[in-house]
């Protein structure tokens, strides 16, 4: 037998030795697509006779890619993996060939977050906008959405950087001024950020014919994994890609379609076969992940979704702990019971680091921080900033790019760290003496040196580091000329004498970064690769040394999987959310539980606490909690009769609302009877704003409550 067969289930045999035309392969969490994905190249490779460059393998996240590249490496025998990537690291590799055709260079600079928000702050500065008005947050949002409809291109290919800055000066709305002052600051830069990667190199296959063919003919195979979650362009881009030789192989899950709000589309895979009658399907759902015991509670509450390829994940591990669920009286003891389970778990022999709790949404962890901070349980919480963008990683990495790009947000990132005199009056007479002869910082400087502002600042000194790195960079390995840079700038002096050991140790861990991809990348490593590469690097990408709990949202845990899980905050209003004003958006959340439940490979906990949201709403349980069959789950406290059916009216009223089966509005003068407020008399009633004025037994004045909030008629 084939070496890439061994090991695998006759529906994973199938989809590794179905080679040729569209393949659909709708495979359920834990059921092995990654070892699906991993041998069917190596069957490609070792018994069909495929070369690795003839095959594009994409996949949603760094890690995932990384540890197929792992694998492939121990089967072939061989460090070319050829491009087994994101799809953002796909377009990196297509426009440093062919970038070329928009008149940019193939050493563009990819944005992260971090420059994305330093671009944001100079446009916001020079338009005097406000960021309590248009938040960053929405400004993004804004402009990754007209990037998504190509709005931005034909501004890039056609207009200069002055032209764009006279169409950002000129803007007739704060939107549109923000839309043209960031292309402004990229253009200036060759800066592309994550949205352009997708767009430019879709734009250049779909307009440059020559392009198109010769990327066409070069991928005889093509595979997307976690076809779910691809967006408008990357479906476009995949039967593009595909289409000379007809071989697209898609594997996904449409019950883990949880990015529509990213601009995912279920219908991709659903309708697969509609757009390819001819495509063979395959359905993977036996699981090697989780016990029997959560595979019944996961398919007992997806199976009430409507829009999805019907399946039930088989297990194959036997039924173990139950799946419990616990109702507390208050958020406090909730995390209190949460706390006590870990506490089992560890007393049993496991480690905290065995443990993750998930929620729907990052202020739920409120009290559960504080639960672990009293009981000095260490944690660690999956979110916020990324380790390539915490402070003294960019620093050095902002060094390292000054190297190559020379670029504005670098430059204005480190001139004056190390502290060089260097303040905001000479920052500000630079940019007026850049802006006036069209070129970057870094060169105003250069032009600048003697000039008496500039002369008595240590400007020069950095300077001369800068060139004379730039002059030899290439001569050195990536991990010498990182520390020496650090040395040289005063920079690592600088975080010695700051006593911050925290910071060292992220600097040693960069250092570490570095050395590994010289030995992952051999012969081909080059600071533009290293620097283009960890740009499109996550938090997740950076494992965690130190024993803790783990907290994150339930997006953040897709693709992973967990021995302990805990799901917490399963309320109404919270998980669903109470943003979830459609069937469509209500599936979605059903799924975000689904793949929450299944993330657990040992125990699976969920809990949920009473209390009164800040709109007067009572906390009932989720919804998911009832439909998932009581059958498959232990209850550590049975819940009253009258609370459950209080919870079901409450439910069943949102589902009408949602679904536009509207129950009738009360007329002014009924009386009606609030969980919180008692007994009243509804005053008025306002169709437009969608609330009631109601006038309520013992309350001084009258309350505005809203159509979405449950009262009884008395």
């Amino acid at each position: 037998m084939s070496e890439a067969l061994e090991g695998l289930n006759e529906e994973q045999k199938k989809a590794v030795t179905t080679t040729e035309g569209y393949v659909r392969v709708v495979a359920g969490a834990g059921s092995g697509k990654t070892k699906a994905l991993t041998h069917r190249y190596v069957y490609l490779v070792n018994d069909v006779g495929i070369a690795t460059t003839n095959i594009l393998c994409v996949t949603f996240t760094n890690k995932a890619a990384n540890e197929m590249k792992k694998r492939i490496r121990n089967m072939i025998g061989d460090q070319d993996t050829g491009m087994v990537c994101t799809f953002h690291g796909f377009c990196v590799l297509l426009l440093r060939e062919d970038i070329h055709t928009m008149n940019y260079p193939d050493n563009f600079l990819v944005m992260d977050e971090e420059d994305t928000k330093a671009v944001l702050r100079n446009v916001y500065e020079q338009a005097h906008l406000d960021s309590r008005e248009i938040t960053y947050s929405m400004a993004e949002e804004m402009i990754a959405l007209r990037k998504s409809r190509m709005e931005h291109i034909e501004y890039v290919l056609r207009m200069n950087t002055g032209e764009l800055k006279t169409k950002f000066l000129t803007a007739v709305n704060k939107e549109d001024a923000l839309f043209f002052g960031y292309l402004y600051e990229q253009k200036k830069a060759f800066a592309l950020d994550y949205e352009d990667l997708i767009t430019f190199a879709f734009y250049i296959l779909d307009n440059f014919r020559d392009k198109k063919e010769k990327w066409q003919k070069r991928l005889q195979y093509v595979m997307v994994d976690e076809f779910q979650d691809v967006s408008a362009t990357q479906y476009e881009m995949a039967e593009l890609l595909s289409a000379y030789h007809g071989n697209l192989f898609i594997v996904g899950d449409p019950d883990q379609t949880i990015y529509t709000w990213r601009g995912a589309n279920i219908e991709y895979i659903m309708n697969f076969k509609v757009a390819h009658p001819d495509c063979t399907d395959i359905i993977m759902d036996q699981n090697y992940r989780s016990p029997e015991n959560i595979l019944n509670a996961s398919n007992s509450l997806i199976s009430k979704n409507k829009n999805r390829v019907e399946k039930n994940l088989r297990p194959t591990k036997g039924a173990e702990v139950p799946v419990l669920y616990n109702h507390a009286k208050t958020t406090d003891k909730e995390a209190q019971w949460i706390l006590s389970q870990i506490g089992k778990i560890v007393e049993a022999g496991h480690k905290y680091n065995d443990c993750t709790i998930l929620y729907r949404a990052h202020h739920v962890s409120r009290s559960i921080e504080e639960a672990l901070l009293k009981a000095q349980i260490p944690y660690v919480i999956y979110s916020g900033v990324s380790f390539y963008n915490r402070r003294e990683v960019k620093d050095a990495i902002c060094y390292l790019r000054m190297l190559i790009f020379e670029d504005d947000m670098s430059f204005k990132r480190i001139i004056n760290v190390p502290r060089r005199n260097f303040g905001k009056k000479r920052m500000e007479f630079l940019e007026m003496y850049a802006e006036a002869h069209g070129m970057k910082l870094y060169e105003a400087l250069q032009d600048n040196l003697d000039n008496p502002l500039i002369a008595s600042s240590k400007a020069k000194e950095f300077v001369e580091l800068i060139d004379g790195y730039k002059q030899s960079f290439q001569v050195f390995k990536l991990t010498d000329l990182l520390q020496g840079l650090m040395n040289d700038s005063g920079y690592e002096a600088m975080l010695r004498t700051s006593g911050d050991d925290s910071r060292l140790e992220n600097l040693a861990e960069l250092k570490q970064s570095v050395f590994n991809y010289e030995n992952e990348a051999g012969e081909e490593t080059s600071l533009a690769d290293y620097l283009q590469r960890i740009s499109l690097l996550t938090n997740l990408d950076k494992e965690e040394k130190k024993d803790a709990v783990k907290l994150m949202t339930i997006h953040t845990a897709k693709g992973l999987e967990f021995p302990y899980v805990f799901v917490c905050g399963m309320n109404e209003g919270i998980f669903p959310s109470k943003h979830a004003d459609s069937e469509e958006a209500m599936e979605e959340e059903r799924r975000l539980a689904y793949v929450a439940y299944t993330r657990a490979e040992n125990a699976l906990f969920l809990s949920d606490a009473e209390g009164v949201n800040l709109d007067g709403s009572y906390r009932y349980p989720s919804r998911f909690i009832f439909n998932t069959d009581k059958t498959y789950l232990e209850y550590t406290v049975e819940l009253e009769q009258r609370f459950v059916e209080s919870a079901q009216s409450f439910i069943k009223k949102n589902e009408e609302q949602i679904s536009g089966a509207m129950p009738d509005r009360f007329d002014a003068g009924t009386k009606v009877k609030h969980n919180l407020f008692g007994v009243g008399e509804i005053l008025e009633v306002n169709e437009s704003d969608g609330y009631y004025v109601v006038q309520f037994e013992g309350v001084r004045t009258a309350r505005n409550i809203s159509f979405k909030i449950e009262m009884e008629r008395v």
